[in-house]
């Protein structure tokens, strides 16, 4: 399939995809959810607030994630950057994000070390 081709996805699976997103990064943003922008078998929109404060309306297309604007719910200032994860777009617009990215992380992983001490001590 042809990197600029558009992946067709019915609306149900691209709530779910929404879905998935949102669970990955809600604790180091400050708020995410699906906006009320019509979604198709090709796009899904997202109305985000960064730790900074700052309101973004994204756009999920098969060529990734975008902004679109800078006010929830509304697509009429889309940027010409595409970003392969939500990730990446957040790591690019919010300073905040990755510091909460990398507490979350070695909290993760400190856990993960507590673990396999216990279960090696068992």
């Amino acid at each position: 399939m042809d990197e600029q081709e558009e992946r067709i996805l019915d609306e149900q699976e691209w709530h779910v995809e929404a879905a998935a997103v949102i669970q990955d990064v809600k604790e180091c943003v400050g708020n995410i959810v699906v906006s009320s922008l019509p979604s198709s078998d090709t796009t899904i929109y997202f109305n985000l607030t960064t730790k900074e404060n700052n309101s973004y309306c994204i756009e999920l297309t098969a060529s990734g994630f975008r902004i679109v604007s800078d006010k929830y719910d509304d697509k009429t200032q889309p940027t010409d950057n595409y970003f392969e994860t939500p990730y990446s777009l957040l790591d690019n617009i919010s300073p905040l994000y990755r510091e909460s990215f990398s507490k979350a992380l070695a909290a993760k992983l400190m856990l993960l070390a507590a673990r396999g001490e216990r279960e090696l001590a068992e």
